[in-house]
């Protein structure tokens, strides 16, 4: 399988509704930082309140 964004080997495969997209290394980094940032997993953080210790 190849990257969804690049012709390189996908190292990592993500799946929803049966649809499956093949990711690079670096681009899976890319868009796990991106949805680090973004505001629905904040909201999510938020609503869990989850303590770490």
């Amino acid at each position: 399988m190849k990257c969804h964004y690049c012709d390189r080997t996908a190292a990592f495969a993500a799946e929803t509704d049966g649809i499956k997209v093949g990711l690079c290394e670096e681009h899976f980094r890319e868009r796990l930082e991106e949805l680090a940032e973004a505001d629905e997993l904040k909201r999510l953080k938020e609503q869990v309140d989850v303590d770490r210790t």
